[in-house]
């Protein structure tokens, strides 16, 4: 593991999540899911170097994410392997680290990330929200992305550790 600065470190985060993708996990060494997202957001919030990403509250994942103070957003390059796998299949149905043949390592967070990964972001819970269609301002917005009305959970999250393998 090699630790990244992230003040210095030459990350574009558009193109790492819209690209790249990543993947979200959740849970404990005992349980956990993971799944793949493509939006999300990068940035500094309240003194702190931050992630926000968006689960609907369908999705397994999210389970987890309510439980757990933290969570890893892990990156494969390229790699689009483990996404067509995490991204389509649910954690209910299947084992989706044996599906996708990673190795699970667990963070002194309790976090779960995988070997195989690029590059881990460990993240601390700070904020958790639903979005609310009250407060979309471009209501186009909701007919095209939440035809049924699943609105995202949106959770910031501060980045307490951030290492390339």
């Amino acid at each position: 593991m090699k630790k990244i600065d992230l003040k210095t470190a030459k990350i574009n985060p558009i193109s790492l999540i819209c690209e790249e993708w990543m993947l979200i996990t959740a849970g404990n060494s005992l349980k956990y899911n993971m799944m793949t997202a493509s939006w999300g957001f990068m940035g500094f919030m309240w003194n702190k170097p931050c992630v926000q990403i968006g689960v609907r509250p369908q999705r397994y994942t999210m389970e987890f994410l309510e439980k757990e103070d933290y969570f890893t957003l892990t990156f494969f390059g390229n790699n689009k392997d483990v996404h067509t796998v995490c991204g389509k299949k649910s954690g209910r149905d299947i084992d989706k680290t044996k599906e996708c043949n990673l190795t699970p390592q667990v963070h002194s967070t309790g976090s779960i990330y995988f070997k195989e990964a690029g590059m881990v972001f460990v993240c601390k819970k700070l904020y958790m929200d639903k979005l609310k269609a009250n407060n979309f301002i471009d209501k186009n917005l909701i007919e095209k992305n939440y035809p049924n009305d699943d609105f995202h959970n949106m959770i910031t999250a501060e980045i307490v550790d951030a290492f390339e393998l």
